[in-house]
């Protein structure tokens, strides 16, 4: 018997049941991780073990009610979802299905088994055909283009395997997602039809031609971020941090302000009341750079602690697949996963249903292939299309007790080059972002150097390296303050002191509940200049035997203190503080060290 897709339908039955897990018999002829529909319920599942004429399956909606007896039919294809226009936009479960238009349809509470697009195959786009007839056109290749939102144009590909001349192309108008929009001649002398979507296996990675070299960087609008540990687009990062740091709010920050052109975010896991906050946060928000809504570049997929747990293991692998499809249209897309603490649970119960024996504190042995396996598929490339497109992924952690050793944060540092440690003393002291300065790092502060220096301040780096040294040396002198008090200090030492507490509050703090909620890279450069150039000079006066208390007397250093409140555009306020505090520290110079010859005037 046929399905309504054509294929061949084969029929196993239903032996045991364990949660989550079915396992079935008669299954000889499936294939490994193919996609069945489980019970008389139709509910979704993949094929994760085969054992002679047996099957293990993992079931991604509520199992309660299914009989032993009950069929198991297949498919014949991997997990899988509709990649083409319409997906900018929505709100998509952890197997891809659109909850906007499942809620239309079943109301609040979804029946099992329901199934139904993740994109509208009767949707009607304007087409522009970007290919002639009789073109000769290969895989990655674009053939049309559809205003699918403000902001974004799609880009319809030439499907994988597919090479050859084109006989036919949707002329400018209107037309279905479902309608064939071109044929290709291919080599071997058949005709391939191609649809504005394309089916692609979720644990697939999708292919390019070249990986390029992570230069140029992603972007956030957090000082702390862009400033001393940068990412670059191509780049993965993860967040490790303990309840109540700021986890979710630092991702919501990243998803909101950051240069990508898509964001794809993953509510992998979470609490039911985090990802509320998303779905009604996002539509009304206005991007910063072209004041559109923020939705027409947004993709959100929520698979929250409540949601079967299989589908949790599945939701990063949906998120990746969409992310990389932008990718190949030649797109900078930025993903967030908060967290893959959540999706190792999933791992692990899934794991242990299975009788698998366990590693580390319960999870599977297999956890660190399965973190490369996701982390990898990051990456900034020349696609099949010869595009330039990147993929910047970013995994929020959630150590238990905010212990950084368990094996989830551990085996991620070995696959990721930014570590943004959330800090929970700084959280409690009210300091965000709660970003560690003293245990967080980025590797791609080199190789996003230069773009820095060429585009923003040829001193970005210097500036940044006297920045970090002068918080490492705070930190010791800190210790000492703590155990015998600040007079104990010569002055060059409480200068360090001073100057790390400027950066602190006015550079490395960030409201996101005001306009200061995003920082361009210039007006961060301007802060951390006029307070590292303010270190300059009074480090010259105070080695010429001018005291400390007299520097910190100026108020211009009040003005310093709240020089983050100046709005972005009016970067002549900041020039203004900064000369202005130049003239009263060379003021006090001429007036102190009049007789010291050794006195230089300068900064950055």
């Amino acid at each position: 018997m046929k399905n309504v897709t054509g294929e061949i339908e084969r029929t196993g039955k239903i032996t045991a049941i364990n949660g989550m897990i079915v396992r079935a018999r008669e299954v000889s002829n499936f294939g490994m991780r193919e996609m069945v529909y489980v019970s008389d319920k139709g509910l979704l599942g993949e094929i994760i073990r085969m054992e002679s004429d047996e099957a293990l399956i993992q079931v991604y909606e509520e199992t309660s009610g299914v009989k032993v007896g009950e069929p198991v039919t297949g498919t014949g294809r991997a997990l899988s979802i509709a990649l083409g226009p319409g997906l900018l936009g929505a709100f998509l479960d952890g197997i891809g299905r659109p909850l906007s238009r499942l809620y239309e349809n079943e109301g609040v509470f979804l029946a099992r088994g329901t199934r139904t697009d993740n994109i509208d195959m009767n949707k009607s786009w304007r087409v522009t055909p970007k290919v002639a007839v009789g073109e000769s056109v290969s895989e990655g290749k674009i053939l049309l283009a559809i205003p699918e939102t403000p902001l974004v144009e799609h880009r319809v590909m030439v499907p994988r395997g597919v090479e050859g001349t084109v006989e036919y192309i949707a002329p400018t108008g209107y037309a279905k997602t479902s309608d064939v929009i071109a044929r290709i001649r291919t080599v071997s002398g058949k005709v391939a039809p191609v649809r504005m979507f394309q089916l692609w296996g979720v644990r697939t990675p999708r292919p390019y031609s070249k990986r390029l070299l992570p230069d140029e960087p992603l972007i956030t609008g957090q000082r702390v971020i862009d400033g001393l540990f940068p990412i670059s687009k191509g780049g993965v990062a993860a967040i490790p941090g303990g309840f109540g740091t700021g986890k979710t709010v630092t991702q919501h920050q990243l998803a909101k302000w950051s240069d990508a052109q898509i964001v794809v975010y993953v509510g992998c896991g979470e609490r039911g009341n985090e990802m509320t906050q998303v779905l009604e946060e996002f539509p009304v928000l206005e991007d910063p750079r072209t004041k559109r809504p923020l939705m027409e570049r947004t993709i959100l997929i929520a698979n929250t602690s409540n949601m079967p747990v299989a589908a949790r293991e599945a939701s990063i692998y949906t998120g990746i697949t969409i992310a990389e499809f932008y990718r190949d249209m030649g797109y900078d897309v930025a993903m967030m996963a908060d967290s893959t603490s959540r999706w190792a649970e999933a791992l692990r119960e899934i794991s242990g249903r299975l009788e698998e024996i366990p590693a580390e504190e319960g999870f599977p042995a297999y956890l660190p292939t399965r973190l490369a396996e996701f982390y990898e598929r990051a990456g900034k490339v020349v696609t099949l299309g010869d595009e330039r497109g990147s993929i910047s992924v970013i995994g929020a952690v959630s150590p238990p007790g905010g212990d950084f050793t368990e094996p989830v944060t551990r085996h991620t540092k070995r696959f990721i080059r930014a570590f943004w440690a959330l800090d929970a003393n700084l959280a409690h002291s009210r300091h965000f972002p709660a970003i560690s300065w003293m245990d967080s790092y980025s590797e791609y502060g080199e190789e996003v150097r230069d773009w820095y220096e060429t585009n923003i301040d040829i001193n970005w780096g210097r500036l940044r390296e006297e920045a970090r040294r002068l918080l490492a040396e705070d930190d010791s002198i800190q210790q000492t303050i703590r155990l015998m008090g600040e007079d104990v200090l010569p002055d060059s030492q409480k200068l360090i002191a001073y100057t790390a507490s400027l950066l602190k509050n006015a550079y490395l703090q960030q409201n996101s509940f005001t306009d200061d909620s995003f920082c361009t890279p210039e007006k961060g450069i301007a802060i951390m200049r006029m307070i590292m150039s303010f270190y300059l000079q009074a480090k010259r006066l105070v080695s010429g035997g001018c005291p400390l208390s007299i520097i910190r007397k100026m108020k211009e250093l009040d003005e310093l203190v709240h020089v983050r409140e100046i709005s972005a555009q009016n970067l002549d306020a900041f020039s203004d503080l900064a000369k202005r505090l130049e003239v009263q520290l060379e003021t006090v110079g001429r007036e102190r060290l009049a007789t010291h010859h050794d006195y230089e005037e300068g900064g950055f």
